[in-house]
């Protein structure tokens, strides 16, 4: 019923982020641009959808291009979903993404065991629940195990590796996206 349909965009954050990096006000771009402070006002606020040729003066003004603005948008949906994959049971290990596109976090799921040698350092923070099974996981320089139901939160930059300690263990991880600036240099 609509899971994977195309969304609309939402150009008006791009557009917003892109003046504001350049420090400049709505004023500035109208002029630039030749469109009107309410226009542009609407455009950033997603109450009014540029024509091609706006868009085209929106990033002419802004000093980066049409396809540019666009590449950064937000979908306009804010509702996903993402269905269950109806397998056997497979006994090999898998990683299966649990969220779609390009967002503020990320989450998958793990099903069975991984290279449990490597270890994981991630910019910004996590967590990781346990769904099914049980692992071990060494954070720090300290072992924890975490059986169903268990939750371990980690931090930015807190280096990690885990396994899992029973078959068919199933771990599910979600962390702010790579791409987010959500934490500031720790000092340790």
């Amino acid at each position: 019923m609509g899971d994977n349909k195309e969304q609309p965009l939402r150009v008006g954050a791009a557009v917003r982020r892109r003046r504001r990096a350049l420090d400049l006000t709505l004023a500035v771009v109208a002029q630039r641009s030749g469109l009107s402070v309410p226009f542009l006002s609407q455009v950033e606020n997603d109450r009014a959808r540029p024509s091609r040729g706006s868009l085209e003066k929106v990033a002419d003004a802004l000093r980066t291009t049409a396809v540019e603005l666009l590449a950064a948008a937000d979908p306009a949906c804010s509702v996903d979903v993402v269905r269950g994959e109806a397998t056997e049971l497979d006994p090999e290990p898998r990683v299966r993404s649990l969220v779609r596109g390009h967002h503020q976090l990320h989450a998958s799921e793990f099903t069975g065991d991984h290279d449990a040698g490597r270890e994981f350092q991630h910019r910004n923070d996590e967590l990781m629940y346990v769904a099914d099974g049980a692992v071990e996981i060494e954070a720090e320089g300290r072992a924890h195990r975490l059986a169903r139901g268990d939750t371990m939160y980690l931090t930015g930059g807190v280096r990690h590796r885990w396994r899992a300690t029973v078959p068919d263990t199933r771990v599910i991880v979600v962390a702010v996206a790579e791409h987010i600036e959500a934490v500031q240099d720790r000092t340790r």
